[in-house]
């Protein structure tokens, strides 16, 4: 996606060798109008995808995943939990997320009367990169019986090796912009050209 690719070059910060920061318009502070047009792409991507609700990870996937929702009918949005609350009921499908960046395991839930047999449910993340979220949040999905029906990203990093994984699997990813290389030195973002992604 052009839009968003544009606004990565202008505004993101590479980090070492795999970290690129854009917590200036998409994970700290929120460029709602980007997100809007993000929303309109996904819709275009998973046209043919029956999207009952959409799934995210808590904290950075709830903005994108809230906006972008108004671009499938306003469908629920569910965003698994990181911690354990009082408020969270005790009936929860669980899974074990590692953190690459913050070099841990953590359990991630969500109330099984939010997801259900029934539902067709898209994921939405603002991140992938070794995939290890989208597959602890795939196995929520299956664990309720519900079906996949897709993941939308909207920043890949290609040269790590979660995208490949997926697909290999058969899952329809589709991710706004594909991050092939990128250079700490001189701030230098190379994307993966948009025909191959097609």
């Amino acid at each position: 996606m052009e839009l968003l690719e544009q606004r990565i070059r202008e505004d993101g910060h590479v980090v070492g060798t795999d970290i690129l920061k854009v917590d200036n318009f998409l994970n700290h502070q929120l460029d709602t109008y980007l997100f809007e047009e993000m929303g309109k792409e996904f819709a275009r991507l998973f046209k043919n995808k029956k999207v009952d609700k959409i799934l995210t990870i808590e904290a950075s996937g709830i903005a994108i995943a809230s906006v972008v929702a108004r671009s499938f009918n306003y469908c629920p949005v569910v965003f698994a939990k990181k911690t354990e609350s009082l408020n969270l009921s005790s009936e929860i499908y669980s899974s074990e997320v590692y953190s690459f960046t913050k070099q841990k395991s953590y359990k991630i839930m969500v109330s099984k009367k939010f997801i259900n047999e029934n539902d067709n449910i898209l994921i939405i993340d603002d991140f992938l990169a070794n995939g290890k979220a989208a597959k602890g949040l795939i196995d929520l999905i299956y664990q309720a019986g519900a079906t996949l029906a897709g993941i939308g990203i909207a920043v890949e990093k290609g040269f790590q090796d979660g995208g490949k994984m997926l697909r290999d699997k058969g899952i329809q990813l589709e991710s706004l912009a594909i991050v092939e290389k990128m250079n700490e030195k001189d701030n230098t973002i190379v994307f993966r050209p948009r025909s191959m992604n097609e």
